[in-house]
């Protein structure tokens, strides 16, 4: 399965183009434009698993900053202020790592 699979190729391209610039990616932003927003749990959980590039079950900051990349392969790395906000946002427990719950953080906001 691939995100395509899950999120509209033209709203992940929106949610792309939002954020070319650096320091100007905002997850909850990119999370309502791309329509991660409006997934269900389990399509949350697919996602996650996807973006989890060596399967841990966690999402950890050396992934995260390449997070862009998992959505089109040119796009661009996010700063390491970018990466720390939105590590920050998600981390619930403070282990420097996100878990599948995390990313359903941005849900509903």
């Amino acid at each position: 399965m691939s995100l395509t699979d899950i999120l509209s190729p033209s709203d992940i391209a929106a949610a792309l183009r939002d954020c070319q610039a650096p320091d100007s990616f905002s997850p909850k932003k990119f999370f309502q434009i791309s329509g991660m927003s409006k997934k269900s749990s389990s399509q949350l959980k697919e996602i996650f698993r996807i973006l989890d590039n060596d399967q841990s079950g966690f999402i950890e900051e050396d992934e995260l900053k390449y997070f862009l990349q998992r959505f089109e392969c040119g796009a661009r790395v996010l700063t390491t202020s970018e990466t720390k906000t939105f590590l920050a946002a998600a981390d619930h427990d403070g282990d420097g790592k996100i878990g599948a719950e995390g990313i359903n953080c941005f849900k509903y906001r």
